[in-house]
């Protein structure tokens, strides 16, 4: 069985796939800026967010006395929803609550203060901060600004460095920023201030990447907005053209499509009405021809009948047997156009028949008693189970599947039995013969036509037997399916609406 795929489900791929390419797009653009990895999130904008927060530290930390250290590095911490710490540059932490940095984190704070470290070339001038090489993302100038704090005319600019480390025990973003600490009366020496985050948010938090993001779920959650209407009404338009073909190849030709699209889409529908009401003239014409030509056969046959009979009892015996064989053929004639009567009578009933619940078991054993005298079917009824149905029209449709089981198996086991399921009310004849070839499940029902295997003299049959079947259950408004049995034999399962 092939996989079917809804046409929504497509068109929102494609969608998908047209946003992840322009995310793949954006996402090649700032490797080729910034790079790969976590310390691509130092450089360039993010980098410079993250200085801004070390420089607003620095100004305070220039500004404020040694002993509000530890309330400038907790302010943060509460502002952020991160954790910060302020380590020397000989990695001694003064501020901020105690913490076993990881090996990695470590390992970078050590290189980070040996770049800051002052040189005996290059001693600091009293008053001034030590002045290490540079890093070259540090990208910060001796006059410069920040987004955390007012401006400050004495204050001193970080020594430059940045770091983050991403660990997995613990699972962590570790960001390391270089920042001037005063020390006593002396010069400033460089430090670190160390952010730990848990969170990718937190971390989108110091970044600023919520702007960003927001920016990014808005266009997603637009551009879902925009293409929703459209998708959502192709499909709720092929989907009443999918519903209204189907009732149209179960035989409901009165179906209509009711499209006011002006579109390609519009077009077809008007199309599929125009086919359906071209069916409908030809298929009931068919049918009205039918019967009227077996209603004006009925008469003259039922008098070639009586004559054949007053024939037969006045002829010679050397005459019987081809009087014998003409009464047969006469009699064959009559059943054909008696079913072409009940054909048309069933196909041409009024499209909403008026439907009464009707008791199913006293139907069943109604047509039992007329079809199986011999008492050969066995049949499993539950009581009380009543269903909306033409009772003529059932009674004479399940008949039907009674005669042809009787007919086609003549030998073993031949059950009806009756069930609820759910809202319907199942019907089920099975019997034990040889069925019928698979290719031919499909076309049961047709008027006239027989599958090979029951082309026989011993069989007969005009091939209209269970187009009355299906014609009657259609215009109880239920549904018949027929199908061969494992490991051998033929079922007919009639649905119904429950009463």
């Amino acid at each position: 069985m092939k996989l079917s795929f809804p046409l929504s489900l497509k068109v929102s791929l494609w969608l998908l796939a047209n946003l992840l390419l322009l995310a793949a797009a954006g996402g090649g653009f700032y490797v080729s800026q910034f790079g790969l990895g976590w310390t691509s999130l130092t450089h360039g904008v993010l980098g410079d967010q993250l200085q801004s927060i070390g420089d607003s530290i620095a100004s305070d930390l220039q500004a404020e006395p040694e002993s509000e250290r530890p309330a400038i590095i907790a302010s943060r911490s509460l502002k952020y929803g991160a954790d910060f710490f302020l380590f020397t540059n000989d990695g001694r932490l003064v501020a901020g609550d105690g913490v076993d940095l990881p090996k990695a984190v470590r390992e970078e704070l050590d290189r980070s203060l040996r770049r800051g470290s002052p040189t005996p070339e290059n001693p600091p001038a009293h008053g001034q901060p030590p002045r290490g090489p540079r890093s070259p993302d540090s990208g910060r100038s001796e006059n410069f600004s920040t987004s955390d704090g007012p401006p400050s005319s004495n204050r001193h600019p970080p020594p430059g460095g940045k770091f983050l480390v991403r660990t997995a025990t613990p699972a962590a973003t570790w960001i390391g920023l270089r920042v001037p600490i005063k020390m006593g009366f002396g010069p400033p020496t460089p430090g670190t201030v160390i952010i730990r985050t848990d969170s990718l948010w937190t971390l989108a938090r110091l970044l600023r990447l919520g702007p960003g993001l927001a920016i990014g779920a808005g266009a997603l959650l637009l551009s879902l907005l925009f293409w929703l209407p459209l998708v959502g009404g192709i499909t709720r338009s092929l989907a009443r053209l999918n519903r209204a073909t189907e009732r149209i190849a179960e035989g409901e030709f009165a179906t209509r499509v009711k499209l006011d699209r002006r579109d390609e889409i519009g077009q077809l529908g008007h199309s599929v009405n125009r086919m359906a009401e071209r069916l409908d003239t030809l298929v009931n014409g068919q049918k009205r021809f039918l019967g009227d030509v077996a209603h004006e056969l009925g008469s003259p046959l039922g008098r070639l009948q009586v004559a054949t009979e007053i024939l037969e009892s006045r002829a010679d015996p050397s005459l019987q047997p081809p009087i014998a064989d003409v009464r047969e053929e006469v009699q064959h004639m009559a059943a054909l156009v008696n079913e072409l009567l009940a054909f048309t009578k069933a196909g041409l009933q009024a499209p909403l028949p008026a439907l009464a619940p009707s008791p199913l078991a006293p139907l069943v054993q109604r047509v039992l008693a007329r079809e199986d005298p011999a008492l050969r079917v066995t049949a499993h009824l539950a009581e009380e189970v009543s269903a909306l149905a033409d009772p003529a029209l059932l009674e004479r449709a399940l008949g039907n599947l009674v005669r042809n089981a009787l007919r086609y198996a003549p030998a073993g086991v031949i059950t009806v039995s009756i069930q609820p399921a759910g809202p319907r009310a199942i019907l089920t004849v099975a019997d034990e013969g040889p069925g019928v070839p698979a290719d031919a499940l499909a076309r049961l029902g047709e008027p006239f036509y027989r599958p090979d295997a029951a082309r026989t003299s011993e069989a007969g049959g005009t091939g209209l037997g269970l187009a009355i079947v299906r014609a009657g259950v259609a215009a109880c408004r239920g549904t018949v399916v027929f199908r061969n049995r494992a490991p051998r034999g033929f079922e007919a399962t009639i649905s119904l609406g429950l009463a």
